[in-house]
């Protein structure tokens, strides 16, 4: 009996990352795994991975966008392999901190948060460093000083059970004529009540940004580059709508109402080329 290719491929990109879901085979197949396959331009299909669920995130793709080809091959219990899938092609998206140019930023977007306060593992000092939050200005404050590691919610009794926030404050000489971007960057996040925070620019709502769950691990740890380490970077890019911006200062705000803390790895606004 012939085994059962996957049907219903279908991907999108994100960034660094591709999420690409199917349709699973009938109970009538014992299924030992579904093997994931790329190949980008002429390059020959190689195997990205394997999972027991008809879904897989192909991660550590980079931050610039490139089209690459999936197809996804069931394997059975007895090892037998059906023939690939129907491919579809999915890009990963392209990081605004590579197509865009820097207007204000505080870190490196390195995937480390060793260059802010309190890091890697003294966040119960949070209530007597920033009493007030976090107020950070562009040019004149010190990472290392004035913006923490990580960003407290209400579910964290260490920083006192409540909401907090974060002001970024910068300068423009003109009003921008294109749409901004911001830059969020995070090298961890809780694993279970990452939860959300409200945007706003100039004391006008933007959105709510969602986070995505961490693996906890960046309370203590401030790394997620070296080889086998624990910690789940996410990203955060979005348009910031050029009305909202002025000459002048300008404050780029986060608050924090839902949920526990977020890490740092850097945050920033960008402009379009």
């Amino acid at each position: 009996m012939k085994v059962p290719a996957p049907t219903g491929l279908r991907g999108s990109g994100q960034i660094g990352l591709v999420t690409l879901t199917w349709r699973a085979v009938p109970w009538s197949t014992v299924v030992d795994h579904y093997a994931v396959y790329a190949a980008t331009g002429g390059s020959s299909y190689e195997l990205v991975g394997k999972t027991v669920y008809p879904q897989f995130v192909h991660r550590g793709l980079g931050f610039e966008g490139v089209t690459r080809r999936y197809r996804v091959v069931t394997v059975d219990a007895a090892g037998q392999e059906s023939r690939p899938s129907a491919t579809v092609a999915v890009a990963n998206k392209t990081s605004v901190t590579v197509s865009g140019l820097p207007v204000a930023r505080v870190g490196q977007y390195d995937g480390k948060g060793s260059e802010f306060a309190l890091s890697p593992n003294r966040s119960a000092d949070y209530p007597a460093t920033f009493p007030n939050d976090v107020d950070y200005t562009y040019g004149t404050s010190v990472p290392a000083q004035h913006w923490s590691y990580l960003f407290p919610g209400p579910s964290d009794k260490w920083a006192g059970s409540k909401n907090h926030r974060v002001l970024f404050r910068f300068d423009l000489a003109v009003v921008p004529t294109k749409d901004l971007d911001l830059a969020l960057w995070l090298i961890d996040s809780h694993a279970g009540l990452a939860g959300s925070a409200l945007l706003l620019v100039n004391g006008t709502e933007v959105e709510r940004l969602t986070f995505a769950q961490g693996a906890t691990k960046g309370s203590t740890i401030a790394d997620s580059t070296y080889p086998g380490s624990p910690l789940k970077p996410s990203y955060v890019e979005r348009p910031l709508p050029r009305g909202l911006f002025r000459t002048g200062q300008n404050v780029v705000e986060l608050v924090k109402d839902q949920g526990s803390w977020i890490a740092f790895d850097a945050f920033g606004v960008y402009s379009r080329p």
